[in-house]
């Protein structure tokens, strides 16, 4: 992965590129293939640069969606997908997939609003979702003034951007809009594509991000690392113990801490709208999907053995772009789950040693 690839990424300029260490008509036949998730592209594109220089082998990474990265490996065209809405057990056995959670981070609302500093406005789930239901039109309006009443807020229209694609980011986001508000659970829900009522539809985080940069008025939702590589304003917001949270890495952490990995049947854990005074409420992980029965195992275990390099090796590049990198607990679950699921002819396809 060349340098101005890197700066490509941190600039959100992604949308027309495929996201992969080498461009797709000359990646390598040794290269690792994937698809999905934009949410954890900038971990992924810092580690599998890294993993290059020392090993050789490239990562043939798309970032198309966790929609899209479900439908590649349920099509078996990639040796794994990526998804920032884990599958439930039951869809899992029925599709003969694992899946395991690789990286942690969060959502944030993005804003492009003059005279706005990153942190000054903060909101409510419920004043979130109305502004995405279409009920508050104006940045001055009285349910935001309500949360905000030293900011001088514009009589600005709002322009609400959405995830156009299928995505994990829109799962997460949703999910934490209908558990604090009922009225969009009944009307929109959650899922990773849902019929938004009003407002303007970008691709991709990467999209998103810089619809928000170029539009008026607008909010946004994307990973922190797009918000923060691009150097978009972030909003504040009131948690489920009613605290007023930024998005830093210790919020995300705190949000995660009483996550219960070892009791949840294929790892299936949400962590939005979590307890916790420190805790900011759209917190995620982003999950890897592969077979358990894989067609071609060399290139499973080609895979698992950037993944294992990864939870080894990646903590410091992950905490570098504000993710929460995997507990050695539940790392350690992991690597058990590799060596008992994902075999071949009965035998591991790749056995890790423990982190």
């Amino acid at each position: 992965m060349t340098s101005a690839f890197v700066r490509c990424a941190a600039f959100g300029a992604l949308a027309a590129l495929s996201v992969s260490v080498a461009p797709l008509s000359v990646a390598s036949a040794a290269d690792i293939s994937g698809a999905g998730a934009t949410f954890p592209y900038p971990i992924y594109a810092k580690w599998a640069d890294a993993y290059k220089k020392e090993t050789g082998t490239g990562l043939n990474y798309q970032s198309i969606g966790s929609g899209g990265g479900i439908k590649q490996i349920k099509a078996k065209t990639v040796t794994f997908g990526a998804s920032d809405m884990p599958l439930k057990p039951e869809e899992l056995e029925q599709a003969g997939l694992i899946q395991f959670p690789m990286i942690m981070g969060g959502v944030v609302p993005v804003v492009n609003l003059k005279g706005i500093k990153a942190g000054e406005v903060k909101l409510s789930g419920t004043v979130l979702a109305n502004i995405y239901m279409g009920e508050i039109t104006k940045w001055n309006d009285a349910q935001i003034k309500a949360l905000n009443p030293n900011v001088n807020l514009p009589n600005t229209a709002i322009a609400p951007v959405y995830r156009s694609d299928g995505s994990g980011t829109n799962f997460l986001f949703t999910d934490y809009l209908s558990k604090t508000s009922p009225k969009f659970k009944t009307q929109i829900g959650a899922n990773t594509s849902v019929q938004w009522p009003a407002g303007i539809g970008a691709k991709g985080n990467e999209g998103v991000a810089n619809m928000v940069k170029q539009t008026d008025g607008s909010i946004g939702y994307v990973e922190y690392a797009y918000a923060k590589q691009n150097n978009i304003t972030h909003l504040d917001l009131q948690n489920k113990d009613g605290k007023t949270v930024a998005p830093k890495i210790e919020a995300f952490q705190a949000a995660a801490a009483n996550a219960d990995w070892a009791n949840a049947k294929g790892y299936y854990v949400l962590l939005t709208d979590e307890p916790g005074a420190e805790s900011w409420p759209i917190t995620g992980a982003s999950f890897i999907l592969m077979y358990k029965n894989p067609q071609d195992a060399s290139a499973s275990a080609e895979a698992l053995k950037f993944f294992d390099w990864a939870y080894k090796n990646g903590d410091k590049m992950a905490t570098e772009l504000d993710y929460v990198p995997m507990p050695a607990s539940v790392v350690s679950l992991v690597q058990k789950t590799w060596a008992q699921t994902i075999q071949a002819d009965g035998k591991p396809v790749w056995t890790a040693s423990a982190k």
